[in-house]
């Protein structure tokens, strides 16, 4: 049998619960759910460090963020390095692979090959010549650019799409993915990423998408009394507010934006699905399919909006496995093991039966396609450094049905149990009948933290010990793994 063929979808700052199949029967992701049928979906999937450059280099090289050297977007990190000893298309690439990358990169350099052999990216404005502004730009009408709309990069504001739906950034990653198929050697195997740069603001899908969710009924955002400490009147105001108490229909248009930009996504992927089953029908059936995000967003959650944080909108992400039809058969619809984005690295080689680094930290989850296995992990430890506020910078321990955060820099820890409150509307950090558990996990963080000897531990508990942003001795020096 032929080495199946794999692709990757990714998308920037997708929530895992804006998925219909997770459960949410307010978004349309007809597509979406017809994949997680088909597979595995995992429920207690999550971003480590989540924000784009963090996870992007977990993804990539299979690591833990201590290890890439990348422990957030702010005080002392730095950009993706672009010297891994080993990466995830670069592995596939030895292992006889044609592999290709659609969409979003945000790699350093632009253009820094990460072990693909090609890429055509969408870089948003950051890359005023990237692949998709030049296209743009020959086949805009005249005048028009991508930024017409006049909604800004990281805004709360939404509108629909300025121009032609054909000329969507989400549009033409797709249609670039097909291309790259219809001219693919079906001889070769092949990895294709498809990163699309939404549902990240600006919140702007073609007016259809909008118009089907700006008068729904939309889910109000989570809200507990500690979320009173986000209710930050003179940071509301602004376009790009990191925080703030909106109004209802504030918030209600922003989702309908975001909500909006997700269902084309999902018709993207339809576009994908229609065109494999017709045309490439073999093809499609020894097919890896694994969708995901590089981290959420908290669209209004708590006073809170963009990613960075602990929280479930930021941190939970969607997590669909689906194998070839030749090997579908006992497969669970979901599983629960708690999961997180450097498991796709080692998930993948797997799937293409080739070996998996030393220098990957992660674990391949097709075993959990079939029925626990008992040495998973208990749980994900994830952190951000200081980004928009010092206020938000924060540790976590989570295994998807409880969680510990601390936000080192205001000396605040925060307990809940997401099982009864997955909004997490009700801090439990003081309930008295919390506590043997609160200790447990507690103690997860503080292991965490000592075995990096960085100074982050005293006296048994998490401790901050200066103004000093904590950094990654692998900030500048590649980790080159363990022998396996």
């Amino acid at each position: 049998m032929k080495q199946p063929n794999i692709i990757l979808i990714i998308c920037d700052q997708m929530r895992g619960d804006a998925l219909g199949a997770d459960g949410n029967r307010h978004i349309q992701t007809p597509n979406l759910d017809f994949l997680a049928s088909r597979g595995t979906r995992f429920s207690h999937a999550y971003s480590a460090v989540p924000s784009c450059i963090p996870t992007r280099a977990a993804l990539w090289t299979g690591q833990s963020q201590w290890h890439t050297g990348v422990l957030g977007m702010g005080r002392g990190q730095g950009p993706i390095p672009d010297d891994f000893p080993h990466t995830l298309a670069g592995e596939l690439t030895k292992g006889g692979y044609r592999t290709h990358l659609v969409g979003k990169g945000h790699f350093n350099p632009q253009r820094a090959a990460m072990g693909f052999e090609s890429m055509e990216l969408d870089e948003s404005g950051r890359m005023p010549d990237s692949n998709h502004r030049t296209w743009f730009a020959k086949n805009a009408p005249d005048g028009v650019t991508p930024d017409d709309h006049g909604v800004a990069f990281n805004s709360w504001h939404a509108r629909p799409w300025h121009t032609e739906e054909r000329l969507h950034p989400t549009y033409w990653t797709m249609t670039r993915a097909l291309e790259f198929f219809k001219s693919h050697d079906q001889e070769r195997p092949a990895f294709l990423n498809i990163s699309f740069a939404r549902p990240h603001s600006p919140y702007v899908p073609p007016e259809y998408y909008f118009e089907m969710y700006d008068r729904a009924n939309l889910p109000a955002p989570h809200m507990g009394e500690w979320s009173e400490m986000h209710d930050d009147p003179g940071t509301a105001v602004d376009p790009n507010a990191w925080r703030g108490k909106m109004t209802s229909d504030q918030i209600r248009r922003a989702r309908a934006g975001y909500y909006g930009e997700i269902s084309f996504i999902d018709m993207q992927i339809g576009r994908l699905i229609n065109w494999m089953q017709r045309e490439r029908a073999e093809q499609f059936s020894n097919t890896w399919f694994l969708f995901t995000s590089d981290h959420g967003d908290m669209q209004g959650d708590h006073n809170l909006w963009r990613k960075t944080y602990a929280y479930e909108g930021s941190a939970r992400v969607p997590f669909l496995v689906v194998p070839p039809t030749s090997l579908r058969g006992s497969q669970r619809p979901s599983a629960d093991e708690v999961v997180e984005l450097r498991d796709i690295m080692p998930t993948l080689l797997d799937a293409a039966g080739l070996s998996i680094p030393g220098s990957v930290d992660g674990r391949s989850v097709l075993p959990l396609l079939t029925g626990p296995t008992p040495d998973w992990r208990e749980y994900i430890h994830g952190e951000h450094c200081t980004c928009y506020s010092e206020e938000q910078e924060m540790q976590y321990v989570t295994d998807g049905k409880r969680k510990f955060i601390w936000l080192p820099r205001i000396g605040r820890e925060q307990f809940f149990d997401l099982e009864r409150d997955p909004g997490e509307t009700c801090d439990l950090i003081d309930d008295p009948a919390a506590q043997d558990e609160i200790h447990k996990w507690r103690g997860y963080l503080v292991r965490e933290l000592a075995d990096r000897d960085c100074g982050w531990v005293k006296n048994g508990r998490p401790f901050c010990p200066g103004d000093d942003p904590l950094v990654s001795p692998f900030k500048d020096t590649r980790w080159q793994g363990r022998s396996r």
